[in-house]
């Protein structure tokens, strides 16, 4: 397998407090990383202030720039546009490692609840709409929190369940989960298996709520 160091991660959706949180700790791995947004100006903003933060290989960019320019991809965009966005990006999506990390979640006053999606999941409507693309799910349970607070969380103590049907695709994403001082990535199932990992997210927002907490996930045996 190729050293994750050597690959360039593009993260669409990377001014998002998600796709900026694991952009930083890339970004302080040694991984060069590509931020892309709607706007360029807004990406190449959010990258000065990821290297800021974390130093490293940092540049922003438009989405179609930032899906040709990456080996690996990583989904992290509002739900409401996934569709449209994986739709627009076929073709740059074509041949590449792409990682959905989108939760499809509804919000009322009783709290968070996962919706309902035609494809199964996010990341089944991602392989539908990217039939060439090696589509992976991961990092749905991260803490955005934690993440970008590098000057005081120095680990992040918890695992990354990765999805997928192509080993190597999960392998290589497991990896560069486990860049990130204190992730585990754990293989967790095929792609068809995501939906549950998903809708899973409402019950940690609804721990951290509780509890005033930024809850992860730890599996045990492994």
């Amino acid at each position: 397998m190729t050293d994750i160091r050597d690959l360039t991660v593009g993260v669409l959706g990377g001014t998002g407090a998600q796709g900026k949180g694991l952009a930083i700790r890339w970004a302080n791995a040694g991984v060069k990383v590509v931020i892309g947004s709607r706007s360029a100006d807004r990406a190449e903003q959010a990258a000065k202030e990821i290297t800021e933060i974390a130093g490293g290989d940092v540049r922003g960019a438009d989405n179609a720039d930032t899906a040709a320019d990456s080996d690996i991809v990583l989904i992290a965009v509002p739900w409401d546009g996934h569709g449209d966005l994986l739709t627009s990006l076929r073709d740059q999506l074509a041949g590449k490692i792409v990682i959905d990390c989108v939760n499809p979640l509804g919000f009322d006053k009783q709290g968070p609840f996962a919706l309902p999606v035609a494809e199964g999941s996010a990341a089944q409507q991602a392989e539908l709409l990217l039939p060439e693309s090696r589509v992976t799910a991961a990092f749905h349970h991260v803490s955005a929190v934690l993440l970008a607070d590098l000057a005081n969380v120095s680990e992040v103590d918890m695992d990354v369940l990765v999805l997928g049907d192509d080993r190597e695709a999960t392998d290589t994403v497991r990896a560069l989960a486990e860049l990130v001082p204190g992730f585990r990535g754990v293989y967790g199932g095929r792609l068809r298996n995501a939906h549950q990992v998903e809708a899973f997210t409402a019950n940690l927002i609804a721990v951290n709520r509780r509890y005033k907490t930024h809850a992860g996930l730890k599996i045990t045996g492994v």
